[in-house]
């Protein structure tokens, strides 16, 4: 923005010698107050450009939300096998899933991206991310917001800007069937003659560092790679979120795994998003608000977390 300096004029002075001392102090505080407006214009200005260049404008202006998240996370976001893929045949690390023709994602945050993409007008872009390095890919720009039921942590809001939480969770084990009625709680892990297993850069592997440090750790790239050494017998135990741990059971665990289901931990999770963009913040929070209000929160939890009928189309 450019500024047009007025023109000093002394009318009415007859001898700049005469009232030297005056234009002087004139000329003076004319320049302060010029130096006041320029820089006020200047801070006004980088608001504007705060404003264009923020998350929510770029949506707008691309006509779609990308969403980063990984699947597998069962009932967030899972590959449906009718599309004829399985999820060990899914190369993560930025593929966009929502343009692929051949594959078919469904979950809880799907149809939540589903309805946000509505909010605004806009297409939703799936992208399939590896968890451990989901933030730094954020903050590269690869997508607009995290989803997949991220836990909010004090070393995790350094790094990112979480909305309001939508939902609270918490660690539970799954143990294989040997130790039905030996072990009773995730304390009586804590030995070195136990395998537990978890999924790398997740509140599940820093629970098992924190809580249950004497035990043998063993990391596995995936949910269900964990879980099926469980059911296997390949590892004791597989540490992770209530609701993941709890649809395996359902669906694989029968006479085959024991379900300590009371979560040891309490963990709100949320969207997240890259730091200071208040804008968008807002309209994530006024956002969830209004789904909560009108029933559509509680209709996709109902579908995906009550009703068990696509069980038998995930893997």
């Amino acid at each position: 923005m450019s500024h047009k300096i007025p023109e000093l004029t002394m009318q009415g002075v007859s001898s700049p010698k005469k009232l030297g001392l005056t234009q002087k102090r004139f000329a003076e505080a004319f320049i302060f107050m010029l130096a006041i407006f320029l820089s006020a214009s200047v801070a006004w200005s980088s608001d504007i450009e705060l404003s264009e260049d923020s998350t929510l404008e770029g949506i707008l202006r691309r006509g779609k939300i990308e969403i980063g998240m990984e699947t597998g996370f069962m009932p967030f976001e899972m590959v449906d096998k009718r599309s004829g893929i399985r999820q060990k045949q899914i190369s993560h690390g930025g593929v966009r899933r929502g343009s692929t023709r051949n594959v078919n994602i469904i979950g809880f945050d799907i149809d939540m991206g589903i309805e946000m993409a509505k909010e605004l007008g806009v297409k939703p872009v799936f992208v399939d991310t590896f968890w451990p390095s989901i933030i730094p890919a954020l903050k590269l720009g690869r997508f607009d917001i995290i989803f997949g039921g991220m836990s909010v942590t004090e070393e995790r809001k350094k790094e990112v800007d979480f909305a309001d939480p939508f939902m609270t969770i918490g660690q539970t084990v799954l143990l294989n069937i040997k130790h039905r009625g030996k072990i009773l709680s995730y304390k009586d892990l804590n030995s070195a003659s136990f395998k537990v297993a978890s999924k790398p850069g997740t509140t599940g592997e820093q629970s098992v560092m924190k809580y249950i440090p004497q035990c043998k750790y063993i990391s596995y790239d995936t949910e269900e790679e964990g879980a099926r050494a469980v059911l296997e017998g390949d590892v004791d135990a597989f540490v992770y979120d209530f609701p993941y741990n709890a649809v395996f059971m359902t669906m694989y665990g029968k006479e085959k795994l024991v379900f300590l289901d009371k979560p040891f931990t309490e963990e709100p999770i949320a969207w997240a998003i890259r730091k200071n963009d208040p804008e968008f913040m807002k309209f994530l929070n006024d956002f969830l608000k209004k789904i909560k209000s009108d029933g559509r929160f509680d209709r996709i939890y109902k579908k995906w977390f009550e009703d068990s009928s696509w069980h038998p189309y995930v893997r």
